[in-house]
């Protein structure tokens, strides 16, 4: 699987770890940056990451913010884009199986390092159910996207 990480300089550091860790268990890695303290704009990084899931060039993404609530909006404004804030590994996984999420929206002020690597796993493990269901709870999301 190929992770495509970013975030802006609130969540260089939680980034920094998922990236590693991600690295670590054999993920392939995509890092769009930021790559220093240095504030830049959140939304940049949401565009980013978006932009290599949507492109093709890899299938997952991790998005870090101070809070993950601007990046989360920001990510979600890209057609094709299901991008969740999660701090808790249910949502994490849930998201995926049920919702068919493609990014993690992660806030670096509010968690921590080893939850950061366990929302990580719990994200990049999970596969969408295909359920009828969720199939046809994530057809009437698509069509929201199109009515705009």
């Amino acid at each position: 699987m190929r992770v495509v990480v970013g975030s802006d300089h609130a969540g260089l550091a939680i980034k920094t770890i998922v990236r590693e860790w991600l690295i670590a268990n054999g993920y392939e890695v995509e890092d769009v940056g930021t790559h220093t303290t240095e504030p830049v704009d959140y939304p940049d990084y949401a565009s980013a990451v978006a932009k290599a899931i949507l492109d093709g060039r890899c299938d997952r993404g991790v998005l870090v913010c101070g809070s993950g609530v601007g990046a989360s909006v920001a990510a979600n404004k890209y057609r094709g884009i299901r991008a969740g804030l999660c701090h808790d590994t249910y949502s994490a996984h849930q998201g995926v199986e049920h919702d068919d999420m493609n990014i993690l929206v992660l806030g670096g002020r509010v968690i921590g390092e080893a939850l950061a690597r366990e929302l990580t796993l719990a994200f990049v493990t999970a596969r969408f159910t295909g359920e009828e269901r969720h199939v046809r709870r994530l057809a009437k999301v698509l069509a929201l996207e199109e009515a705009l």
